[in-house]
């Protein structure tokens, strides 16, 4: 009989992804057949499934600790930020519409049938079902058709274990204010809590951990020490995005655009220590030192092209090409290299077509197919391997295409190279978690790499995750918590 167990926070950013890798490795590790769920997330770093869809990348990092690949039931809904009231809207692995916050609330109802059937799949193929919450369990004003926390765990008859985190502050006020503020047969669902991120001597807070239970009548169920090495892995939400420091000789600057997506493309350069991953905040200018400047992935790429004009970094671009450095464009950033941007059916935004950057003889055209696939083949003219994925919309042509960067394993072209070599793109994510890319790529601006394996470092850091929740968690309590 499969049993699932639930973990939802006081708040965003508590670590509820982490928690879930953590536990999904932990109990693997045991023999247990473990699945991760999320009903419903909020994200622009997506990840491709093997089933051909997409799902929020914390849940394939989940899958990945669970020794499984990843599926689009581990995510059947997945909301993906086009503005700041408005998404596009994932149901498993496709996208449905386009629909603003507010008449989101209306659809919710109907999306709870994609959210059971897809846990149905699940249990069907598991022993334990881990199952991640989003937001805050206290939203009460969001409770009304629920299907991301209390909703999904009522219906399901699912057991939520609530996270608090220490380290934002008034972790005491967030989860005995939980208890305070939820539903009172919501709150019967909450069998036990967790702390995170604590800092210090553990003994300095047992008088707090005993507080929370006294109050809220749950059971304590682990202080959790900050996990430093949680940095190298994936991060889910923009909000975990973080350059490299150090005294590394070789810059690579990457504007920060407001609907930046897969973002996870720099984490292997972040771990690089030959070097240094700047991000370009909004009022900042492009440092005129780096080697290359990456234009990442976006959601919304032309608006975020006329966010990336406002900012003045067109100029510091063309300044940084002056001065023999590169560009790299991947996705969302290849397509804005171009000579035009072109959305006649208004799949981002409102339909338009507007001048790129100018700086590829390229042009795109915004298309309602999709493109969802693992990737593999070469890089051009060097013919060394590559792996990766594809999550994109649009087709890009033009003069330059006729220098692609890759060719892929079905025999296509992909990208474009201008006629001196410094300015290329890609529409494949991915590329520098292959070692050998990312090895040529440091090589080419006369940086070495360390030599380690980026894949082989994940897995290490999913091990140590999973013995640090061993050593500070009631794993075992928590197993027979599950239901």
């Amino acid at each position: 009989m499969t049993r699932a167990l639930m973990i939802q926070g006081t708040g965003s950013d508590v670590g509820k992804s982490l928690i879930v890798a953590g536990l999904a490795r932990a109990f693997t590790r045991r023999g247990l057949r473990v699945r991760p769920f999320k009903p419903q997330n909020m994200s622009n770093n997506a990840a491709v499934t093997a089933d051909g869809g997409e799902i929020g990348r914390a849940q394939a990092l989940q899958a990945r600790a669970a020794g499984v690949a990843p599926s689009i039931h581990m995510n059947p809904v997945l909301l993906k930020p086009q503005s700041d009231v408005g998404s596009q809207v994932v149901v498993q692995g496709r996208m449905v519409a386009t629909v603003k916050a507010r008449d989101y609330q209306a659809w919710k109802p109907r999306l709870l049938e994609a959210v059971l059937d897809s846990f149905s799949r699940l249990k069907a193929e598991a022993d334990l079902i881990l199952v991640e919450g989003a937001g805050s369990a206290s939203e009460v004003n969001l409770r009304a058709g629920d299907i991301a926390n209390m909703g999904f765990a009522r219906a399901t008859d699912t057991p939520v274990v609530l996270l608090g985190d220490i380290d934002r502050g008034g972790v005491i006020a967030s989860l005995v204010g939980t208890k305070a503020v939820i539903d009172p047969d919501d709150a019967a669902m909450i069998v036990g809590f967790l702390v995170n991120r604590f800092r210090g001597d553990p003994t300095l807070f047992s008088d707090g951990m005993d507080l929370i239970a006294r109050h809220t009548g749950w059971a304590s169920l682990g202080l959790i020490p900050h996990f430093p090495q949680a940095a190298r892995l994936p991060a889910e939400d923009v909000l975990g995005l973080v350059g490299s420091a150090g005294p590394a000789a070789t810059r690579i600057a990457v504007p920060v655009l407001p609907r930046i997506a897969n973002f996870d493309d720099l984490d292997p350069l972040r771990a690089e220590p030959a070097v240094e991953v700047v991000l370009v905040r909004p009022g900042e200018p492009i440092p005129g030192d780096a080697a290359l400047v990456l234009l990442p992935g976006s959601k919304t790429t032309i608006d975020d092209l006329d966010f990336f004009r406002a900012e003045g970094w067109d100029g510091d671009l063309r300044a940084h090409l002056r001065r023999g450095g590169r560009v790299l464009g991947l996705c969302g950033g290849y397509q804005m290299l171009g000579r035009t941007l072109s959305d006649p059916d208004g799949i981002e935004g409102a339909p338009r077509t507007v001048p790129g950057l100018g700086l590829l003889e390229v042009d795109t055209v915004m298309t309602p197919l999709k493109r969802l696939e693992a990737v593999s083949g070469t890089s051009l003219p060097d013919g060394i391997p590559f792996s990766g994925y594809e999550m994109h919309v649009g087709d890009t042509t033009g003069a330059d295409s006729s220098r692609p960067l890759l060719r892929l394993a079905d025999g296509r072209a992909d990208g474009a190279v201008s006629a001196d070599g410094l300015v290329c793109g890609t529409y494949v994510h991915g590329l520098f978690s292959d070692d050998r890319q990312r090895a040529a790529w440091l090589a080419r601006l006369g940086a070495g790499s360390d030599g380690a394996s980026y894949e082989a470092g994940i897995e290490r850091v999913l091990d140590a995750l999973a013995l640090h929740l061993e050593r500070h968690v009631d794993c075992d309590r928590l197993l027979a918590l599950a239901r």
